[in-house]
């Protein structure tokens, strides 16, 4: 709701896309997943659809913002589609499965194994997880305005995922992106989607940085 509510005070239009795999929709949709797979290209397609036909929007001015799945998202849309975005944010994102599955339980990871997902492990198939992580694409990303946010208190995506990501597009000599680590921040995996001083601190800056790019019409 506060990034809703803040996003349209500054005048954006909004797209959030049900990707195949989302929940609420029945089991056929959520069987349907393709986790780093057709789902980035379901996040294009409703970019492309929402463009199409509302010729009000400006196509040279088009952001993407995503957190955690929504990060990898955000990220994996960039690597692909780089030229179709203007700019990008990605909070606490998903970067790395390989790494992912090594913390995680047994019961996280038996999700993807199952036949509707990736169907197999990252101990059988090292090369589809590597596919599906963007700190295993970075040598695709070419320098579209992206800034990346993590939190060392993260207990749903460590750190340690994020930092990877950070090193990779390093190690690729890449330029455009930006980055914060922060220390402790409270709230963990949600600390800059929610109300209380310090969140709506940093949200000022993403979307400063956005509307750099962006212009949106009454920018905070």
């Amino acid at each position: 709701t506060n990034i809703l509510r803040e996003l349209l005070t500054q005048g954006y239009t909004i797209v959030a896309p049900e990707y195949r795999g989302s929940t609420g929709y029945g089991r056929g949709t959520y069987e349907a997943i393709d986790y780093g797979g057709l789902e980035i290209e379901d996040t294009y397609a409703a970019r492309n659809y929402i463009l199409e036909r509302y010729n009000f929007l400006d196509t040279k001015r088009v952001g993407i913002v995503g957190w955690s799945h929504g990060g990898l998202h955000a990220l994996m849309n960039i690597f692909e589609h780089g030229n179709d975005y203007t700019v990008a944010y990605a909070g606490v994102p998903v970067s790395d499965l390989i790494a992912r599955m090594g913390y995680k339980t047994q019961r996280y990871r038996d999700l993807y194994s199952v036949d509707y997902h990736i169907g197999k492990s990252a101990y059988e198939d090292v090369e589809e997880y590597k596919k599906r992580s963007p700190s295993w694409n970075t040598e695709k990303y070419d320098g579209t305005p992206l800034l990346i946010h993590t939190n060392t208190n993260d207990s749903d995506v460590n750190v340690l995922e994020v930092e990877r990501l950070i090193q990779a597009l390093k190690a690729n000599g890449k330029k455009g992106f930006e980055y914060e680590i922060f220390e402790d921040i409270p709230g963990g995996h949600s600390f800059d989607r929610m109300d209380f001083g310090q969140a709506r601190e940093i949200r000022l800056k993403i979307w400063k940085f956005l509307a750099k790019y962006l212009k949106p019409d009454n920018p905070l």
